[in-house]
C-alpha cells in the first residue's frame, strides 16, 4: 500500500461540476433560442467588415468553423447582418453576326434581362408569321409590276430591231434551254416557223434547202450571232438593274417593317450592344428574304436571347452556396452538341452561367478544401477575382467533332467571395500561392472555445431550446444543460472554457432526446444526456476494447500491480472518428556498460516521429543535469516501447522514459500500479501535454478490467489539472481511495511517486544524499565509467551490447489491434 503523497489531486478538482441548481431555469421552454454562431464576437465583427467594405482585395477567409452546418451557418449570419452591396445588372449573350465564334455580350440594368429577350421573341414571332407575307401585299406587288414593266419596255428596246432585222433574213431569235439555263439562239425560218439545227439538216438533205442556201444560211447566222452576244450583254445588264430594283423595293418594305418593331426594342434597352445586334438582325432578315437562300431548319433561333443571369427589380443580396465547386459550376461552361444537320443550336445559346455570376453583386460561399480539390477550380477563381472580369470557356477535352470553340465577351464581376477552412489550409494558401494575401485580406478567425461563464453557459442553453423548437423535440431540462455544458468543457480539453463546435453537442441531444421519447418522458434529463454520451463513446471504442481483452488475456503485456526494474507504463492516444481514446504502453529499458549512450529503439528502427525524438534528446540532456559526473557518461542504454510496431510520436512519454531509464540505472523497481504522462525539459519540469482525460480513462479501464487495488493511479502534469473533465464514475473511484490522480512539477517528484525513495537534492558540495535516488544513479554511473576504462583500447563492447540485445528482445507477441501511429 503505497504511502498517501501530497500531489494527489483531489476529486473536486478531477472534473468542474455545473451544479443544475446553479441554472436560472427548469428547463429550456422558459429561454429564448439562440440563432447564429455561439460566442465569436471579435470573429463575426471581422466578418462584417469583409462583407461591408467594398475596398479591392478583400475577400474573406473564415477560419476554424467547424462542422457539416458551417456554410449554412455563414448564410445565415450574412442574412443576419444584411450587408450593402450594388445592385448587379443583367448578363445577355446574342449572335454577333460579324464574328460568329464571339458571342456579343449585352449588359442591362437589373431587371430588363428577361424583357429584352421576350421582346426579341415577339420580333422572331413576327418574322415567322407575317414578315413574309409584306412581301405578298398589293402596294409591293404594284411597285414589282411597275419594275417589271420597265424592265420589259427596255428589253425590248434592245431587242425589237435586231429581232426586225432577223425576220428581213428569215431568221428569229429563240432561247434554247440547255440544262437548267436558258441561253438565246437564232435559227433559220421556214414557213414561219424557226427550225432547230437538226431539223435543218434533215431538210436539207431532203433538198428543201441545196447546199448553197445552206451556206448562206449560216454565214447569216453566224454573222448575227457575233452581235448577239453584245445584245445579250446588254439585256442583261437590264435585267440585273430590274432585279436590283425589286431587290430593293422588298428590302425597302422589310427595313420598314422591321424598324416599327425594332424601334420601340431599341427605345425600352437604350445600350449600344443591343443598337448594334438590332442592326445586323435587320441585314441578316433582309438579305434572307432578298436573296433567297434557301432555309433547311429555322434559322430564327440564331436570334434568340440567351438570358445568362437575371433578377427580379428587389434589391435582394444575392448570397449564394456553392457546394460542389467544380470548374464548371462555379466559371459557368458553354455546352457541347454533336452536330447535326439541320438543328444545331447556335453556339451562343449553349453558354451557361456559373455560381460567380450567380452571385455577382453579392457573396460566394465556397468550402476551401472542396475548392482545391476540384481541378483547376483555383486558378480560376484567382484570375477571375484578380482581373474583375469573368471568362466563360467550353470544359476541357472536348471529343473530337464537337463545335468549334468559342469565345463570348467577358463580363465584369463584382463578387465577394468568402473561404471557409481550417487553420493548416489557410497557412499553406498564404504560402504557397502569392496571389492569396492579396485577394484574401480580412481573416475571420472563429475561436474553437469559449469562457465557461454564465453568459456562455446561457448561449448553450439557446442552443439548445433552438434545436428543441427547430426538431420538434423535448426541452431539456436543467440538469440535462447542465450535464452538457460538463461534456462541452471536456470536448473543449479544459474545465474553463467551453467548445464552440457544437455540432457533436448537438447529435448527443439528439440522441438523448430520442432516448427520452422512448421512455415517454416530456423532459430530456440528464439520465438520457448521460446514456447518449455513453451509447456514442461504445460505438466508437471498440479498438479500445480489443486492446484491453489483450491485455486481460495476456497477448498484450501491461502490468497494473507489483514493481518491476526498468519498466514503467506510458499513457497514448487513439482516434477514433471524432472521439479519442487513451490506453497504455509499455515502456522498457535496458543498461550495460559502453559509450553509445542512450538510443531509442523506435528511433533506430526509423518508427520515431520528429518530436517525440526531440522528446528523447531532451532526456539525454536532463540526464546530464541530473548526473553531475566529473567524466564522461559510460554506458548503453536502449528505451523501447514494447509491442509497438508502428509509428510513435509525440513528447508526451519523455517523462515516463527518464522514470524508466533511471530506474534500470539504479536497479530499483518501479511500481506497475502507475502510469505516467508528461514531456520534459532538460531543467527536469514536467510540462503539459494532450489529451490528460483520455489517458487518465485509459489506464483506470485498463485497471478496472483487471482488477482495481486501491493503489493504481496516474501521474500528470500539475499544469494539466485545469484541463481534466474525467467521467463522473472515475470521479467517484478516486474519491471512493480505489484510484488516484497524482499531479507533478519536476521530474523528481515523479520519480518518488514510483520509486517510492528519496530522490535527492545536491548539497553544498554538490552530492546527493546517500541512498537517495540520484546518489544511486550517480554511483551506478562511475562504476559503468570504471568498467570502460579498465577494459583494454579496441576491446568491443560486447557486455553492454549482450545487455542491450537483452532488453530488445523483451518484445514479443503480436501487437494490440490498434492504429498504425500513435501519439504518447
Amino acid at each position: 500500500m503505497p504511502v498517501p503523497h501530497a500531489n494527489a489531486v483531489s476529486p473536486q478538482r478531477l472534473r468542474l461540476r455545473c451544479e443544475p441548481s446553479s441554472l436560472p431555469f427548469a428547463s429550456t421552454a422558459e429561454i429564448e433560442p439562440v440563432h447564429g454562431i455561439v460566442g465569436q464576437d471579435l470573429a463575426v465583427d471581422a466578418l462584417r467588415f469583409g462583407l461591408e467594405t467594398d475596398a479591392p482585395g478583400h475577400n474573406v477567409f473564415v477560419r476554424g468553423l467547424a462542422g457539416s452546418g458551417r456554410m449554412t451557418l455563414i448564410k445565415q449570419l450574412l442574412e443576419e447582418i444584411l450587408p450593402f452591396c450594388p445592385l448587379a445588372p443583367d448578363h445577355c449573350y446574342v449572335h454577333d453576326f460579324a464574328q460568329p465564334e464571339q458571342p456579343r455580350l449585352v449588359t442591362l440594368p437589373r431587371g430588363q434581362g428577361r424583357d429584352f429577350g421576350r421582346a426579341i421573341d415577339e420580333l422572331i414571332d413576327f418574322v415567322k408569321k407575317d414578315l413574309g407575307t409584306i412581301l405578298e401585299s398589293e402596294a409591293v406587288r404594284q411597285r414589282v409590276a411597275l419594275v417589271e414593266k420597265e424592265a420589259r419596255e427596255a428589253a425590248e428596246a434592245i431587242t425589237e430591231p435586231f429581232a426586225k432585222e432577223l425576220r428581213d433574213n428569215q431568221l428569229a431569235l429563240v432561247s434554247v434551254q440547255i440544262g437548267r439555263a436558258s441561253h438565246p439562239a437564232i435559227f433559220p425560218l421556214h414557213d414561219g416557223k424557226p427550225l432547230p439545227p437538226e431539223q435543218f439538216e434533215v431538210l436539207r438533205q431532203r433538198g428543201v434547202f441545196d447546199d448553197e442556201q445552206a451556206r448562206a444560211i449560216r454565214q447569216r447566222i453566224a454573222a448575227f450571232s457575233e452581235r448577239l452576244e453584245e445584245l445579250s450583254r446588254k439585256v442583261f445588264e437590264t435585267q440585273a438593274h430590274h432585279r436590283e430594283l425589286v431587290r430593293a423595293i422588298h428590302a425597302d418594305e422589310l427595313r420598314k417593317a422591321l424598324k416599327n418593331h425594332a424601334r420601340g426594342i431599341a427605345e425600352r434597352f437604350p445600350v449600344d450592344p443591343v443598337a448594334t445586334f438590332l442592326r445586323e438582325l435587320e441585314d441578316d432578315l433582309v438579305a434572307r428574304f432578298t436573296e433567297g437562300q434557301p432555309q433547311t431548319h429555322d434559322f430564327t433561333v440564331t436570334y434568340r436571347v440567351n438570358v445568362l443571369n437575371a433578377h427580379g427589380k428587389d434589391p435582394l443580396c444575392p448570397i449564394l452556396i456553392e457546394t460542389r465547386p467544380s470548374l464548371v459550376n462555379l466559371m459557368g461552361t458553354i455546352e457541347r452538341e454533336w452536330p447535326r444537320e439541320g438543328d444545331k443550336t447556335p453556339d451562343h445559346l449553349l453558354i451557361r452561367a456559373g455560381s460567380l455570376l450567380r452571385a455577382n453583386g453579392g457573396y460566394l460561399i465556397l468550402d476551401a478544401r472542396d475548392l482545391l480539390g476540384e481541378m483547376g477550380a483555383w486558378p480560376a477563381l484567382v484570375r477571375t477575382l484578380r482581373s474583375e472580369r469573368l471568362q466563360i470557356a467550353p470544359p476541357e477535352g472536348v471529343l473530337l467533332g464537337a463545335s468549334a470553340a468559342v469565345k463570348p465577351e467577358p463580363i465584369a464581376v463584382q463578387v465577394k467571395v468568402i473561404l471557409v477552412g481550417d487553420a493548416w489550409l489557410y497557412y499553406q494558401l498564404d504560402a504557397l500561392d502569392p496571389d492569396f494575401p492579396h485577394l484574401f485580406k480580412v481573416l475571420a478567425d472563429f475561436d474553437t472555445e469559449i469562457p465557461r461563464d454564465a453568459r456562455g453557459i446561457a448561449r448553450y442553453a439557446g442552443v439548445l431550446a433552438r434545436v428543441a423548437t427547430q426538431r420538434k423535440l423535448p426541452h431539456f431540462a436543467a440538469s440535462a444543460v447542465a450535464l452538457l455544458v460538463e461534456h462541452g468543457a471536456r470536448i473543449a480539453g479544459r474545465q474553463d472554457r467551453l467548445t464552440t463546435r457544437l455540432g457533436r453537442l448537438i447529435d448527443i441531444a439528439h440522441e438523448a432526446a430520442f432516448l427520452a421519447k422512448r421512455n415517454a418522458k416530456t423532459l430530456v434529463d440528464d439520465a438520457d444526456v448521460g446514456e447518449a454520451i455513453a451509447r456514442g463513446r461504445s460505438r466508437a471504442d471498440l479498438p479500445a476494447r480489443r486492446f484491453r481483452e489483450r491485455i486481460t488475456s495476456g497477448a498484450v503485456r501491461i502490468q497494473t500491480r507489483g514493481v518491476e526494474v526498468g519498466q514503467v507504463n506510458g499513457l497514448a492516444v487513439i482516434q477514433a472518428g471524432p472521439l479519442t481514446f487513451g490506453f497504455p504502453s509499455r515502456i522498457t529499458a535496458s543498461i550495460g556498460a559502453g559509450t553509445d549512450g542512450t538510443i531509442s529503439i523506435e528511433r533506430e528502427s526509423q518508427l520515431s516521429g520528429a518530436i517525440h525524438t526531440k522528446g528523447f534528446q531532451i532526456l539525454g540532456g536532463l540526464l546530464r543535469r541530473l548526473l553531475p559526473l566529473d567524466h564522461p557518461l559510460a554506458f548503453r542504454a536502449a528505451i523501447a516501447f514494447e509491442q509497438s510496431y508502428g509509428g510513435i510520436d509525440g513528447d508526451s512519454a519523455s517523462g515516463a522514459e527518464t522514470v524508466c531509464l533511471l530506474s534500470a540505472l539504479t536497479g530499483l523497481p518501479a511500481r506497475q500500479d502507475l502510469a505516467m504522462t508528461g514531456a520534459i525539459d532538460q531543467l527536469g519540469h514536467v510540462q503539459p501535454i494532450g489529451a490528460a482525460t483520455q489517458k487518465i480513462e485509459g489506464f483506470f479501464d485498463v485497471c478496472q478490467e483487471t482488477g482495481l487495488t486501491g493503489t493504481q493511479g496516474v501521474i500528470i502534469p500539475a499544469s494539466n489539472v485545469g484541463d481534466l473533465m474525467l467521467r463522473r464514475e472515475l470521479v467517484a473511484a478516486v474519491a471512493a481511495g480505489r484510484f488516484h490522480v497524482y499531479a507533478v512539477d519536476t521530474i523528481q517528484e515523479a520519480l518518488a511517486l514510483f520509486l517510492e525513495r528519496e530522490v535527492g537534492s545536491l548539497d553544498a558540495q554538490g552530492r546527493y544524499p546517500a541512498g537517495s535516488v540520484l546518489a544511486l544513479a550517480v554511483e551506478r554511473a562511475a562504476a559503468y565509467w570504471r568498467m570502460v576504462s579498465a577494459r583494454p583500447a579496441g576491446l568491443d563492447d560486447a557486455q553492454g551490447g549482450e545487455s542491450a540485445s537483452r532488453g530488445e528482445q523483451a518484445a514479443a507477441k503480436p501487437a494490440a489491434p490498434i492504429p498504425p501511429k500513435t501519439t504518447p
